[in-house]
Protein backbone atom coordinates (compact mmCIF):
# COMPACT_ATOMS: atom_id res chain seq x y z
CA UNK A 1 0.00 0.00 0.00
CA UNK A 2 1.33 3.34 -0.71
CA UNK A 3 1.81 6.28 1.89
CA UNK A 4 -1.48 8.24 0.54
CA UNK A 5 -3.19 4.86 0.25
CA UNK A 6 -2.86 4.31 3.81
CA UNK A 7 -3.30 7.42 5.10
CA UNK A 8 -6.63 6.86 3.87
CA UNK A 9 -7.60 3.70 5.45
CA UNK A 10 -6.69 5.15 8.20
CA UNK A 11 -8.68 8.08 8.32
CA UNK A 12 -11.60 6.18 6.79
CA UNK A 13 -11.38 3.79 9.61
CA UNK A 14 -11.37 7.08 12.59
CA UNK A 15 -13.70 9.24 10.59
CA UNK A 16 -17.57 9.55 12.08
CA UNK A 17 -20.07 10.33 9.49
CA UNK A 18 -22.71 10.97 12.13
CA UNK A 19 -20.51 13.51 13.76
CA UNK A 20 -21.09 17.59 13.17
CA UNK A 21 -19.13 18.46 10.03
CA UNK A 22 -16.07 20.26 10.48
CA UNK A 23 -15.71 23.64 9.17
CA UNK A 24 -12.07 22.88 9.33
CA UNK A 25 -11.97 20.11 6.97
CA UNK A 26 -11.94 19.80 3.33
CA UNK A 27 -15.49 20.17 1.61
CA UNK A 28 -18.19 17.95 3.40
CA UNK A 29 -16.30 17.95 6.54
CA UNK A 30 -13.82 15.58 5.26
CA UNK A 31 -10.90 14.63 6.09
CA UNK A 32 -8.72 13.53 3.04
CA UNK A 33 -6.31 15.64 0.80
CA UNK A 34 -6.30 15.75 -3.28
CA UNK A 35 -3.68 12.95 -3.12
CA UNK A 36 -5.82 10.65 -1.20
CA UNK A 37 -9.24 11.87 -2.95
CA UNK A 38 -10.80 9.68 -5.63
CA UNK A 39 -12.55 12.45 -6.71
CA UNK A 40 -11.18 16.05 -6.80
CA UNK A 41 -12.82 19.31 -7.26
CA UNK A 42 -11.27 22.06 -9.23
CA UNK A 43 -12.65 25.66 -7.64
CA UNK A 44 -12.71 28.68 -10.26
CA UNK A 45 -13.73 31.87 -8.77
CA UNK A 46 -14.34 33.44 -11.82
CA UNK A 47 -17.21 35.31 -13.48
CA UNK A 48 -15.15 38.78 -15.28
CA UNK A 49 -17.31 37.92 -18.49
CA UNK A 50 -21.10 37.87 -16.52
CA UNK A 51 -23.69 39.85 -18.69
CA UNK A 52 -26.13 40.25 -16.21
CA UNK A 53 -26.05 39.89 -12.06
CA UNK A 54 -21.96 39.02 -10.59
CA UNK A 55 -21.03 37.32 -7.55
CA UNK A 56 -20.91 33.84 -8.57
CA UNK A 57 -17.07 33.99 -8.34
CA UNK A 58 -18.19 33.82 -4.85
CA UNK A 59 -19.31 29.94 -5.75
CA UNK A 60 -16.93 27.98 -4.78
CA UNK A 61 -16.66 29.70 -1.35
CA UNK A 62 -20.27 29.76 -1.08
CA UNK A 63 -20.86 25.69 -1.21
CA UNK A 64 -17.73 24.87 1.15
CA UNK A 65 -19.06 26.92 3.49
CA UNK A 66 -22.68 24.99 3.07
CA UNK A 67 -21.20 21.69 2.53
CA UNK A 68 -20.48 20.30 6.33
CA UNK A 69 -24.33 20.71 6.67
CA UNK A 70 -25.24 17.87 4.29
CA UNK A 71 -25.51 14.56 5.84
CA UNK A 72 -23.25 11.88 3.83
CA UNK A 73 -25.20 8.87 3.81
CA UNK A 74 -26.51 8.84 0.43
CA UNK A 75 -29.62 6.81 -0.77
CA UNK A 76 -28.47 5.57 -4.32
CA UNK A 77 -24.97 4.88 -3.45
CA UNK A 78 -23.57 3.46 -0.20
CA UNK A 79 -21.17 5.68 1.93
CA UNK A 80 -19.93 7.79 -1.15
CA UNK A 81 -17.64 9.73 0.93
CA UNK A 82 -15.23 6.73 1.47
CA UNK A 83 -13.72 6.96 -1.83
CA UNK A 84 -12.35 10.19 -0.87
CA UNK A 85 -13.51 13.21 -1.81
CA UNK A 86 -11.21 16.78 -1.87
CA UNK A 87 -11.51 20.45 -3.34
CA UNK A 88 -8.01 21.87 -4.02
CA UNK A 89 -7.51 25.49 -1.66
CA UNK A 90 -9.64 28.59 -3.56
CA UNK A 91 -6.68 30.49 -5.05
CA UNK A 92 -6.72 33.71 -3.94
CA UNK A 93 -4.62 34.94 -7.10
CA UNK A 94 -7.18 34.17 -9.64
CA UNK A 95 -10.10 35.35 -7.62
CA UNK A 96 -7.78 38.47 -7.16
CA UNK A 97 -7.30 39.17 -10.57
CA UNK A 98 -11.06 38.24 -11.44
CA UNK A 99 -12.06 41.21 -9.15
CA UNK A 100 -9.34 43.44 -10.94
CA UNK A 101 -10.72 42.04 -14.66
CA UNK A 102 -14.78 42.67 -13.49
CA UNK A 103 -14.24 46.21 -13.14
CA UNK A 104 -12.88 46.48 -16.23
CA UNK A 105 -15.19 44.49 -17.93
CA UNK A 106 -18.36 46.70 -16.59
CA UNK A 107 -16.81 49.48 -18.02
CA UNK A 108 -16.47 48.20 -20.92
CA UNK A 109 -20.24 46.76 -21.14
CA UNK A 110 -21.55 49.57 -20.21
CA UNK A 111 -19.87 51.66 -22.88
CA UNK A 112 -21.48 49.15 -25.42
CA UNK A 113 -24.68 49.26 -23.83
CA UNK A 114 -25.09 52.98 -23.77
CA UNK A 115 -22.98 54.03 -26.85
CA UNK A 116 -23.04 51.34 -29.71
CA UNK A 117 -20.07 51.43 -31.49
CA UNK A 118 -17.77 52.80 -29.08
CA UNK A 119 -16.31 49.04 -28.82
CA UNK A 120 -13.68 49.97 -31.55
CA UNK A 121 -12.09 52.46 -29.82
CA UNK A 122 -8.48 51.59 -28.81
CA UNK A 123 -9.06 52.09 -25.16
CA UNK A 124 -11.96 49.48 -25.24
CA UNK A 125 -9.60 47.16 -27.56
CA UNK A 126 -6.99 46.89 -24.96
CA UNK A 127 -9.81 46.19 -22.79
CA UNK A 128 -11.22 43.43 -24.46
CA UNK A 129 -7.65 42.03 -25.28
CA UNK A 130 -6.40 42.25 -21.62
CA UNK A 131 -9.81 39.84 -20.64
CA UNK A 132 -9.66 37.51 -23.50
CA UNK A 133 -5.83 36.87 -22.63
CA UNK A 134 -6.59 36.45 -18.97
CA UNK A 135 -9.99 34.09 -19.74
CA UNK A 136 -7.71 31.79 -22.39
CA UNK A 137 -4.89 31.72 -19.67
CA UNK A 138 -7.16 30.41 -17.15
CA UNK A 139 -8.83 27.80 -19.25
CA UNK A 140 -4.76 26.93 -20.53
CA UNK A 141 -4.01 26.57 -16.27
CA UNK A 142 -7.42 24.18 -15.53
CA UNK A 143 -6.52 22.15 -18.49
CA UNK A 144 -2.99 21.70 -17.34
CA UNK A 145 -4.09 20.67 -14.01
CA UNK A 146 -6.73 18.66 -14.99
CA UNK A 147 -5.02 16.29 -16.92
CA UNK A 148 -2.33 15.84 -14.49
CA UNK A 149 -5.19 14.69 -12.06
CA UNK A 150 -7.20 12.47 -14.66
CA UNK A 151 -3.29 10.63 -15.40
CA UNK A 152 -3.25 9.70 -11.83
CA UNK A 153 -6.83 7.91 -12.12
CA UNK A 154 -9.13 11.12 -10.13
CA UNK A 155 -12.14 12.15 -11.40
CA UNK A 156 -12.47 15.47 -11.73
CA UNK A 157 -15.52 18.19 -10.73
CA UNK A 158 -15.22 21.75 -11.29
CA UNK A 159 -16.83 24.09 -9.76
CA UNK A 160 -17.47 27.81 -11.03
CA UNK A 161 -17.70 30.87 -11.38
CA UNK A 162 -19.44 31.15 -14.19
CA UNK A 163 -19.91 28.72 -16.73
CA UNK A 164 -16.65 29.75 -18.82
CA UNK A 165 -14.72 28.34 -16.78
CA UNK A 166 -15.56 24.30 -17.75
CA UNK A 167 -13.81 24.38 -20.94
CA UNK A 168 -9.86 24.12 -19.89
CA UNK A 169 -11.57 21.06 -17.89
CA UNK A 170 -13.78 19.74 -21.27
CA UNK A 171 -10.53 20.06 -23.36
CA UNK A 172 -8.49 17.89 -20.56
CA UNK A 173 -10.88 15.13 -20.44
CA UNK A 174 -10.83 15.18 -24.67
CA UNK A 175 -7.23 14.37 -24.13
CA UNK A 176 -8.23 11.34 -22.17
CA UNK A 177 -11.58 10.12 -24.62
CA UNK A 178 -11.65 9.44 -27.96
CA UNK A 179 -15.19 10.73 -27.71
CA UNK A 180 -18.45 11.74 -25.43
CA UNK A 181 -21.18 13.40 -25.20
CA UNK A 182 -21.90 16.72 -22.86
CA UNK A 183 -25.14 16.91 -21.11
CA UNK A 184 -26.11 20.30 -21.11
CA UNK A 185 -28.56 21.43 -17.75
CA UNK A 186 -29.09 25.46 -18.23
CA UNK A 187 -31.58 27.87 -19.32
CA UNK A 188 -29.51 29.30 -22.14
CA UNK A 189 -27.64 27.36 -25.26
CA UNK A 190 -24.96 29.24 -24.28
CA UNK A 191 -23.65 29.14 -28.34
CA UNK A 192 -22.45 32.57 -29.15
CA UNK A 193 -19.40 33.25 -30.75
CA UNK A 194 -17.13 35.73 -28.09
CA UNK A 195 -20.50 37.50 -27.19
CA UNK A 196 -19.73 41.12 -26.65
CA UNK A 197 -16.37 40.32 -28.17
CA UNK A 198 -15.10 38.02 -24.64
CA UNK A 199 -13.74 34.76 -26.91
CA UNK A 200 -14.53 32.80 -23.71
CA UNK A 201 -17.57 34.46 -22.39
CA UNK A 202 -20.31 32.38 -19.74
CA UNK A 203 -22.36 32.67 -23.30
CA UNK A 204 -19.89 31.23 -25.24
CA UNK A 205 -19.05 27.66 -23.57
CA UNK A 206 -20.67 25.76 -25.32
CA UNK A 207 -19.83 27.35 -28.95
CA UNK A 208 -15.96 26.48 -27.62
CA UNK A 209 -17.09 22.63 -26.63
CA UNK A 210 -18.48 22.30 -30.15
CA UNK A 211 -15.26 22.96 -31.45
CA UNK A 212 -13.71 20.62 -29.38
CA UNK A 213 -13.69 17.03 -32.47
CA UNK A 214 -13.98 14.79 -29.26
CA UNK A 215 -17.44 16.24 -28.19
CA UNK A 216 -19.69 14.24 -30.07
CA UNK A 217 -22.77 15.55 -29.23
CA UNK A 218 -23.98 18.26 -26.60
CA UNK A 219 -28.13 17.80 -25.49
CA UNK A 220 -29.26 20.73 -23.67
CA UNK A 221 -31.93 20.96 -21.32
CA UNK A 222 -34.50 23.34 -20.05
CA UNK A 223 -33.47 25.95 -22.22
CA UNK A 224 -35.91 29.28 -22.51
CA UNK A 225 -33.84 31.89 -23.22
CA UNK A 226 -32.14 31.77 -25.97
CA UNK A 227 -30.98 33.58 -29.33
CA UNK A 228 -32.31 33.31 -32.91
CA UNK A 229 -28.72 32.75 -34.07
CA UNK A 230 -28.38 29.79 -31.31
CA UNK A 231 -31.96 28.62 -31.98
CA UNK A 232 -31.14 28.44 -35.84
CA UNK A 233 -27.32 26.71 -34.96
CA UNK A 234 -29.15 23.75 -33.08
CA UNK A 235 -31.66 23.25 -36.07
CA UNK A 236 -28.89 23.44 -38.39
CA UNK A 237 -26.85 21.18 -36.87
CA UNK A 238 -29.45 17.57 -35.63
CA UNK A 239 -26.35 15.21 -35.79
CA UNK A 240 -23.94 17.78 -33.44
CA UNK A 241 -27.17 19.29 -30.87
CA UNK A 242 -30.24 17.61 -29.45
CA UNK A 243 -32.32 20.28 -27.65
CA UNK A 244 -35.16 19.99 -25.13
CA UNK A 245 -36.64 23.15 -24.26
CA UNK A 246 -38.12 23.54 -21.23
CA UNK A 247 -41.38 24.57 -22.62
CA UNK A 248 -41.94 21.29 -24.56
CA UNK A 249 -41.03 19.19 -21.34
CA UNK A 250 -43.46 21.16 -19.11
CA UNK A 251 -45.78 20.63 -22.08
CA UNK A 252 -45.03 16.31 -22.20
CA UNK A 253 -45.99 16.68 -18.30
CA UNK A 254 -48.64 18.80 -18.63
CA UNK A 255 -50.33 16.07 -20.94
CA UNK A 256 -49.75 13.05 -18.67
CA UNK A 257 -45.95 11.91 -19.89
CA UNK A 258 -44.07 11.05 -16.86
CA UNK A 259 -40.77 12.22 -16.16
CA UNK A 260 -39.21 8.65 -16.38
CA UNK A 261 -40.07 8.57 -20.03
CA UNK A 262 -39.19 12.09 -20.80
CA UNK A 263 -35.65 11.30 -19.08
CA UNK A 264 -35.36 8.15 -21.00
CA UNK A 265 -35.39 9.95 -24.28
CA UNK A 266 -32.98 12.91 -23.26
CA UNK A 267 -30.57 9.98 -22.14
CA UNK A 268 -31.23 8.22 -25.73
CA UNK A 269 -29.76 11.26 -27.31
CA UNK A 270 -25.89 10.73 -25.74
CA UNK A 271 -23.22 8.50 -26.22
CA UNK A 272 -22.15 5.97 -23.79
CA UNK A 273 -19.54 8.63 -22.10
CA UNK A 274 -21.10 11.74 -20.74
CA UNK A 275 -20.10 14.56 -18.99
CA UNK A 276 -22.36 17.21 -17.40
CA UNK A 277 -22.22 20.51 -17.42
CA UNK A 278 -24.81 21.90 -14.81
CA UNK A 279 -25.52 25.56 -14.97
CA UNK A 280 -27.42 26.42 -11.34
CA UNK A 281 -29.78 28.88 -13.60
CA UNK A 282 -31.32 25.38 -15.30
CA UNK A 283 -33.21 24.90 -11.78
CA UNK A 284 -35.99 27.41 -11.50
CA UNK A 285 -35.08 30.96 -10.02
CA UNK A 286 -37.69 29.85 -6.82
CA UNK A 287 -34.38 27.59 -6.01
CA UNK A 288 -31.67 29.63 -6.99
CA UNK A 289 -32.15 33.00 -6.91
CA UNK A 290 -29.11 35.10 -6.72
CA UNK A 291 -27.58 33.25 -10.07
CA UNK A 292 -26.16 35.36 -12.42
CA UNK A 293 -28.94 34.93 -15.19
CA UNK A 294 -32.33 33.68 -13.64
CA UNK A 295 -34.91 32.97 -15.68
CA UNK A 296 -38.73 31.66 -14.67
CA UNK A 297 -39.61 28.25 -15.60
CA UNK A 298 -36.99 26.21 -14.78
CA UNK A 299 -36.57 22.54 -12.96
CA UNK A 300 -36.80 21.34 -10.22
CA UNK A 301 -33.86 19.74 -7.70
CA UNK A 302 -35.44 16.60 -7.47
CA UNK A 303 -36.19 16.24 -11.30
CA UNK A 304 -32.56 16.84 -12.22
CA UNK A 305 -31.61 14.49 -9.86
CA UNK A 306 -33.79 11.51 -11.17
CA UNK A 307 -32.37 12.52 -14.81
CA UNK A 308 -28.99 12.04 -13.59
CA UNK A 309 -30.22 8.63 -11.77
CA UNK A 310 -31.62 7.30 -14.48
CA UNK A 311 -28.41 8.02 -16.74
CA UNK A 312 -26.29 5.96 -14.47
CA UNK A 313 -29.07 3.28 -14.42
CA UNK A 314 -28.85 3.30 -18.24
CA UNK A 315 -25.21 2.14 -17.97
CA UNK A 316 -23.72 5.17 -19.20
CA UNK A 317 -20.14 6.47 -17.42
CA UNK A 318 -20.26 10.04 -16.19
CA UNK A 319 -16.40 10.93 -16.68
CA UNK A 320 -16.82 14.14 -15.19
CA UNK A 321 -19.09 17.39 -14.47
CA UNK A 322 -19.05 21.06 -13.55
CA UNK A 323 -21.39 22.81 -11.47
CA UNK A 324 -21.32 26.63 -12.33
CA UNK A 325 -23.38 29.75 -11.54
CA UNK A 326 -23.79 29.33 -8.06
CA UNK A 327 -24.92 33.08 -6.79
CA UNK A 328 -23.59 34.31 -2.88
CA UNK A 329 -26.94 33.49 -1.78
CA UNK A 330 -27.51 31.00 1.10
CA UNK A 331 -30.17 29.25 -0.74
CA UNK A 332 -28.36 28.59 -3.97
CA UNK A 333 -25.35 26.94 -1.58
CA UNK A 334 -26.85 24.96 0.05
CA UNK A 335 -28.89 23.41 -3.08
CA UNK A 336 -26.05 23.70 -4.45
CA UNK A 337 -23.67 21.71 -2.36
CA UNK A 338 -26.50 19.03 -2.26
CA UNK A 339 -26.76 18.28 -6.01
CA UNK A 340 -22.68 18.28 -5.85
CA UNK A 341 -22.50 15.53 -3.21
CA UNK A 342 -25.27 13.50 -4.90
CA UNK A 343 -23.82 13.86 -8.52
CA UNK A 344 -20.33 12.55 -7.20
CA UNK A 345 -21.99 9.84 -6.19
CA UNK A 346 -23.43 8.83 -8.93
CA UNK A 347 -19.94 10.20 -10.92
CA UNK A 348 -18.54 7.29 -8.20
CA UNK A 349 -21.30 4.60 -8.95
CA UNK A 350 -20.65 4.59 -13.08
CA UNK A 351 -17.02 4.33 -12.13
CA UNK A 352 -17.11 1.56 -10.18
CA UNK A 353 -15.00 3.30 -7.67
CA UNK A 354 -17.38 2.85 -4.86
Amino acid sequence: MNPASDAKARKIASFNPDAVGDTDANIFGLPFTTDEAAVVIIPVPWDVTVSNLDGTASGPRNILDQSPQIDLFDEAVADPWKAGIAMEEIPADIAEQNQQLRKQAINYIKQLEENPGKENSEENKAILDSINRACADLAENVQTKATDYIKTGKLIVLLGGDHSTPLGLIQALAGHHAEFGILQIDAHADLRNAYMGFTHSHASIMFNASKIKQVKRIVPVGLRDISATEAGIIRDNPEKYHAFFARELHSRGFEGETWKAICHDIISRLPDKVYISFDLDGLDPSQCPTTGTPVPGGFDYSQVLYLFEQLVKSGRTLIGFDLVETGPGQTDGIIACRILYKTIALMLSSNHKI
